[in-house]
């Protein structure tokens, strides 16, 4: 008699995803269907699946097959997956999106080497094929083993009929969007260690005539209920209060909260709202339950920090405010020495608490150690508090600090990534005083990069060079930037603020406007200034009256620069004129010397001329002139190419600009120019493009070139030096020319 061949089997929880329509994706963009599928696989996938103790069978190009002792972790796995796949899919074009269907379910297999065969795995599969995309459908014997242990909600689909399974299957989809919470603490898995990462997203922008739309706009409003995220926990960090009896405390105990906050918002798990929302409830007596309604959370932590020399007292408490009870609350008193350490286990009581898992990726960005010099983790706290100050002499005291963190510890990453910050706001409102144009941004490039070598995973870094790299056009890093800095913080308002930026520029209008929705679900009670930024994102979708409604919700005397040129442009683009004229009159009261030929240089990195010219035409019909001071040169008196080259090469021109100010500028034969007035001295060259004659320096308009007609002066002449007449971006020089 033959003998039977004996076959091992192990009972197996197999989980089996694929992509939808990934032939549809590839045909469309092989490459970045491919890039972003490893990368979403690498940072989370495969993070997910570790820490569920989870084995990858098998990857095909479009899917997974992949292996758990416990059906429970198979489960919590996919839900975690999608999740994570839907909040990396935001503001990416829904044709574009990569999307999973996950089927699962637990049954025999038959193991071949690192291979698996049977109807297990036929079977995890058809059912995957049921799911809708973006959803989780699991067999009977799943739902038998896992319906009441993870809090998920459920719809029987009956007992279907899979190709080449005899016996019919019970399937079961899971209602992601019905999930109200979240599996029990797994804590003894997962320990919470380390300390804190102090990271606050860039603050990003540029000041009028060098990008007026950027830095200083914090996150914004929304009308969709942050708690209603996809089932995650949503929690706010409120400010503690400073009981110290030494004055000039309180910058520590705002720090702390904000370090919470930082770390908190690294959890994919959380929806954490932003910083400036929070902190818009400082100084204010209002109920916690009052807090949360107008935040949309349901757990506020609150706090008070006493600290005297290097001793700290922190009282800390978790608030469910659904039932106004504490879930916990504790008292630390601890040397300044273990300020770290105490952090961590207030992060691991709420990470705990709320019944959050923390991917791999997670974990070892909380438990990074900052710096091992509390002195500089001290002037760093300092200067993070400063962050939101953005004015001349602010910013000169924020960029000493993070450089006295960086002497202290030179390794010190999260400086380096704030010092990158400040001076993209240096670049951003033209400080020279502080330092010239040309050295912020090589410096600015040099700290982010710095930063990223010391800590790979910094957000704040990875948004300043998205910025950096926007207003040098490189788009594609640019973008790629950005959505890295939103993958490593992605609770981070700011963060998406910068994306938000960068894919306006990019001319990705559509998705400008889903990164900018987002931030304002994160930061429901923002800064002023951000509805002006929203308002000019929806002027870029086309979306006029939606965009007046975002600017209707700042008070005249807050409206920036940004608002005054969009209010000015949505209005002439609905017709409006009396009104539009009144807000281009606003722009040029404040800054007489705006122009067109300026906002179309400063303008330059949009990456669409469409979008530039949606801008323009509708500046233009709300009533800013062409020229600096609305200069008018008669077509008669405009000198041709040899005329103006006549005027260049080895001569120097010696006038006066248009508020009277005395110049002499040296233009030399090889292009060298050297202006010399009253307020500066700036180098750079000059050349003649057509029939206009074109300076550019790295100390004005980012280092761009900028091109103007150089016209006689009918009234001037040598004796009162002004025969000549050259409009460029801030003023009109009239000048006489001299060998």
């Amino acid at each position: 008699m033959e003998q039977v061949q004996h076959l091992e089997r192990k009972l197996v929880a197999i989980l089996a995803a694929d992509v939808v329509g990934y032939s549809r994706l590839m045909g469309l963009d092989e490459t970045g269907t491919l890039s972003r599928l490893k990368a979403l696989r690498r940072e989370f996938i495969e993070p997910s699946i570790e820490g569920y103790h989870g084995r990858i069978v098998k990857l095909m190009g479009d899917g997974a097959l992949v292996a758990f002792e416990s059906v429970v972790d198979a489960l919590a796995c996919a839900v975690e997956i999608q999740r994570v796949t839907a909040q990396q899919n935001l503001g990416i074009p829904e044709d574009t999106q990569i999307v999973f269907r996950i089927g699962i379910n637990l049954g025999d297999v038959i193991p071949d080497k690192d291979d698996f065969y049977g109807d297990g795995v036929n079977i995890a599969a058809r059912l995957e094929g049921l799911s809708d995309p973006g959803g989780i459908v699991i067999s009977g014997t799943a739902y038998d083993q896992a319906h009441n242990k993870l809090g998920l909600t459920f719809k029987s689909l009956g007992e279907q009929r899979l190709k080449n399974i005899p016996e019919r299957v019970r399937a079961y989809r899971v209602l992601l969007e019905q999930t109200g919470g979240t599996r029990k603490s797994r804590s003894r898995r997962w320990p919470v260690i380390g300390a804190t990462v102090l990271v606050l997203a860039l603050i990003a922008g540029i000041a009028v005539m060098l990008w007026p739309q950027a830095i200083a706009l914090l996150p914004g409003h929304g009308s969709t209920p942050v708690g209603s995220s996809v089932g995650k926990p949503s929690i706010a960090v409120l400010p503690f209060t400073d009981l110290s009896q030494k004055a000039g405390q309180d910058y520590f105990a705002e720090g702390l909260a904000d370090d919470l906050i930082t770390d908190l918002s690294k959890i994919s798990g959380l929806l954490v709202i932003a910083r400036n929302s929070a902190f818009s409830f400082k100084d204010r007596s209002l109920d916690v339950d009052e807090i949360a309604a107008q935040l949309n959370v349901r757990y506020v932590v609150e706090g008070s920090v006493r600290r005297e020399e290097d001793l700290v007292r922190i009282n800390v408490q978790l608030i469910d405010a659904q039932t106004g009870s504490n879930i916990w609350a504790e008292r630390y008193d601890r040397d300044y020495s273990r300020i770290f350490a105490l952090q961590d286990e207030v992060i691991g009581r709420i990470v705990e608490a709320l019944s959050v898992r923390l991917t791999e990726g997670e974990r070892a960005q909380i438990a990074r150690l900052p710096t091992r010099s509390l002195e500089a983790y001290d002037f760093y706290t300092r200067a993070e508090q400063k962050v939101y100050v953005v004015d001349n002499r602010s910013l000169g005291e924020t960029l000493s600090l993070y450089q006295k963190a960086i002497k202290l510890d030179p390794t010190f990453a999260d400086a380096y990534s704030g010092y990158a910050r400040a001076t993209v706001d240096v670049l951003g409102f033209d400080y020279q005083v502080l330092m010239l144009s040309a050295v912020a941004r090589q410096r600015s490039y040099e700290a982010a990069g710095r930063a990223l070598e010391l800590n790979p995973q910094s957000a704040r870094a990875y948004a300043v060079l998205g910025i950096l790299q926007m207003l040098d056009g490189e788009w594609d890093q640019a973008i790629a930037s950005v959505q890295k800095a939103v993958a490593l913080d992605p609770n981070g308002a700011e963060a998406e603020l910068n994306r938000a930026i960068v894919l306006t520029y990019a001319g990705q209008n559509r998705e400008a406007l889903a990164a900018m929705e987002r931030v304002l679900r994160l930061d429901p009670k923002p800064r002023a200034q951000v509805f002006d930024y929203y308002g000019f994102v929806l002027y870029m979708n086309h979306q006029y009256e939606k965009a007046l409604q975002a600017l209707g919700e700042v008070q005249p005397g807050e409206r920036s620069d940004l608002g005054l040129e969009t209010l000015a442009m949505t209005n002439a683009r609905l017709g409006r004129m009396a009104e539009a004229h009144d807000a281009a009159a606003a722009i040029l009261k404040k800054m007489p010397e705006q122009n067109l030929a300026g906002y179309r240089v400063v303008y330059a990195h949009h990456r669409r001329q469409e979008d530039l010219d949606h801008r323009l035409g509708a500046l233009r019909a709300a009533g800013i002139p062409e020229r600096s001071f609305d200069f008018r040169g008669r077509k008669e008196d405009r000198l041709g190419a040899a005329a103006i080259r006549a005027l260049t090469g080895d001569r120097t021109w010696v006038g006066h600009q248009h508020n009277g100010a005395a110049f002499v500028m040296e233009l030399s034969a090889n292009g060298d120019v050297a202006l010399s007035s009253q307020s500066s001295i700036i180098t750079g060259t000059s050349s003649v493009d057509g029939d206009l004659f074109c300076t550019q320096s790295t100390a004005t308009l980012l280092g761009r070139k900028f091109c103007a007609p150089v016209y006689r002066n009918p009234q001037g002449s040598s004796d009162t030096q002004d025969e000549y007449a050259w409009p460029d971006s801030v003023t009109v020089w009239y000048f006489s020319v001299s060998p």
